[in-house]
């Protein structure tokens, strides 16, 4: 896969989504002999690579700080609970 076969909305695309691109070239890697052919491959790797990993940090401060709200959320009600 060449860069040229990166769309250019890669950014916006999902976890899963750039999961089955990297695949897809995880594969193509595989099944080449040539290693001359390959340097392309390996870069646009690397590149998912990266926007796989901020994406799963985003997600992941997203779902903690919901997780947090939601804590706080049910603390104080207790704590208003017993206050009644």
């Amino acid at each position: 896969m060449n860069e040229k076969n990166l769309p250019d909305d890669i950014t916006s695309k999902s976890l899963n989504e750039l999961t089955d691109l990297a695949d897809e070239i995880i594969k193509n890697l595989e099944n080449e002999n040539n290693l001359e052919n390959t340097s392309e491959d390996y870069t646009n790797l690397l590149k998912i690579n990266k926007l796989i990993e901020k994406k799963f940090q985003k997600d992941f401060k997203e779902i903690s700080d919901k997780t947090n709200i939601k804590i706080k959320n049910i603390k104080s009600n207790k704590h208003a609970k017993k206050v009644k």
